[in-house]
């Protein structure tokens, strides 16, 4: 579902953001304190961020609340404009290896500026200098299933959201004199995403994929729909009406196309929806 816009004055009104971030953490995290309010600024290198060549349609959207400003920060204008815009700034939003950082000089303009910094890196510790993004983390930590590629970048997603979250803690800690750089770690958030199979529940045969009758995806006579009788009342509504086994599941479910399944499940308060394209068709 896209996202809301309304004029309505949000909780970061007031607040200006500057974001070098490109690709897909950080911009969506910008784009999200712009829901919120704040006044965004992109800074992008001249030959623009790489998400508007590979997905334009979703760049739009993630800038449409932004300004977006190129700078080549290599050449001496570049960086006096940066630290022009800094200067009005509440928060700087980072998404860059510690070298680069430190070769830019933006962990001396934040302390100039008194500025809230999140800074979105790949891994912590002795391996912050190592190369990633989502599908080195998710190969990592056990949420791939070779060969395929996943459909959605989740620890982007993951990151992003920390990113916001870390943006309000550093304001706050702004607020209070206090240390306001906070640091997000897309390794980190890819471990903590892999806890269902590491626990077992979206693990082979675990009760999320594949253990449990009720919660799976079953074909119909034109397509598949996603079943998602997981409480009790849920399961038994469906066990009475079309099966209680995945055999007895899949024989009905086969006999009548998805939008039948869809008006069954609503009349009957039970989760069954047809599976769509990424358009919702």
């Amino acid at each position: 579902m896209p996202h809301s816009i309304t004029d309505e004055p949000g909780p970061l009104t007031g607040t200006a953001v500057v974001s070098l971030a490109v690709n897909i953490p950080g911009p969506l995290a910008a784009a999200r304190l712009a829901a919120l309010g704040a006044a965004v600024t992109k800074v992008e290198p001249p030959q623009g961020d790489p998400l508007a060549a590979g997905a334009p349609g979703w760049y739009r959207q993630l800038v449409e609340r932004q300004r977006v400003v190129a700078l080549d920060l290599k050449e001496h204008d570049g960086g006096a404009r940066l630290d022009a815009l800094l200067a009005d700034a509440d928060l700087l939003l980072t998404a860059m290896r510690p070298s680069a950082l430190a070769r830019l000089g933006l962990s001396d303009a934040v302390r100039r500026h008194g500025l809230a910094h999140v800074e979105i890196v790949g891994h912590a510790g002795e391996a912050a200098e190592h190369p990633g993004h989502d599908l080195t983390y998710q190969a990592a930590h056990g949420t791939l299933a070779p060969p395929a590629l996943p459909r959605v970048p989740v620890v982007d997603l993951l990151g992003a959201e920390r990113a916001v979250s870390a943006a309000l803690l550093a304001l706050r800690a702004r607020e209070r004199g206090g240390e306001s750089h906070v640091r997000v770690v897309l390794e980190e958030a890819a471990h903590d995403a892999a806890g269902p199979v590491r626990f077992g529940l979206t693990s082979p045969g675990g009760l999320l994929a594949g253990g449990l009758p009720g919660y799976a995806v079953y074909r119909t006579a034109d397509g598949f729909v996603a079943v998602a009788a997981l409480e009790p009342a849920f399961a038994e509504r469906l066990a009475v009406h079309v099966g209680r086994t995945a055999h007895e599941l899949a024989a009905r479910f086969a006999g009548a196309p998805s939008d039948h399944w869809e008006r069954l499940g609503r009349r009957l308060d039970i989760p069954i929806v047809a599976v769509r394209g990424p358009g919702g068709g």
